[in-house]
């Protein structure tokens, strides 16, 4: 049997979230860590990432925990935090490539533009915050466990998936699809900029298609959203449920229970909420490795 892993996107407190979550299932004797293929998006390119390159599944979460271990007996800086950017602009877009009245790939690339002009870290400050993860690799590195990660062309606005046979290394394919326009600048790979994979999709899992099972862990869900952004991705997650299905596939889907959704607060950028993301990740993986336990196992 073929398992297959998608991980969605959601912020630096959705890469904690998902660590939190897959160390509850693994201590709970489920590794969602040896799945067959694991598919990123955003933050989940960085968990899936991590994973495939051998992180062990149970201790995923341990950093992000020391985090608030340490904050906790550091004195809080005044002025250390970075004024939040105006994402209207990327709402609004976002929502108008999920309509049906234009291109998804023009709007995407309206976005890009917005993106490559915006007022960011430095492009090589953003890449080396992600080298901490993947210090040790050569530039080239690329997962031998099936693995792939998406973005979007700044300019161009096409759909990117980035696999080992694409010939990138996984350092700046990761950078990449976690570069969300006008928090962090595009990145650059062969010549091109390249934005956050969720501008297709914050899930992208119709592109796991043909695997007998797969795992689909959103962090965005209509339940935490409200009006037309709950519809459009309720709408959006059942397409690509129904692809998979279509193709084959048993599907099942994590979301975040009340808890989680409460550590998350209202900025999914706040990474002063990761510690409790995780905490509440990992609760939820251990109360529901049993409904996982016979399929994945």
């Amino acid at each position: 049997m073929s398992r297959a892993l998608v991980l969605g996107g959601g912020g630096p407190v959705g890469i904690a979230w998902e660590c939190g979550l897959i160390a509850g299932f693994a201590r709970a004797g489920v590794d969602l860590g040896r799945a067959d293929f694991t598919l990123g998006t955003s933050a989940g390119s960085f968990v899936g990432a991590r994973l495939a390159l051998g992180a062990e599944a149970a201790s995923l979460a341990d950093p992000i925990l020391a985090e608030g271990e340490r904050a906790a007996s550091a004195p809080r800086a005044r002025g250390a935090e970075r004024r939040p950017a105006d994402l209207t602009f990327l709402m609004q877009k976002m929502a108008e490539a999920q309509g049906s009245l234009r291109n998804p790939a023009e709007v995407r690339a309206e976005i890009g533009q917005w993106a490559l002009a915006a007022d960011t870290m430095a492009e090589d400050d953003f890449i080396a915050s992600f080298g901490r993860s993947f210090a040790s690799l050569p530039a080239d590195c690329w997962p031998e466990r099936g693995y792939a990660c998406t973005a979007v062309d700044a300019e161009s606005g096409a759909f990117q998936l980035w696999t080992k046979e694409s010939g990138v290394g996984v350092t700046r394919a990761v950078a990449s699809s976690c570069s969300v326009p006008g928090v962090y600048p595009p990145v650059s790979i062969e010549g091109r900029r390249y934005i956050d994979g969720g501008m297709r999709s914050g899930t992208n899992a119709d592109l796991a298609t043909g695997h007998d099972l797969v795992v689909l862990v959103a962090v965005r869900t209509a339940a935490a959203a409200a009006g037309g952004a709950a519809e459009r991705i309720a709408a959006r997650l059942d397409e690509e449920i129904r692809t998979l299905k279509e193709g084959g596939s048993e599907v099942v889907v994590i979301g975040p229970d009340e808890a989680s959704q409460q550590a998350f607060g209202a900025n999914l950028m706040d990474f002063r909420r990761r510690p409790g993301a995780a905490k509440a990740g990992m609760a939820q993986g251990a109360a529901e490795a049993e409904r996982l336990r016979a399929l994945w196992t």
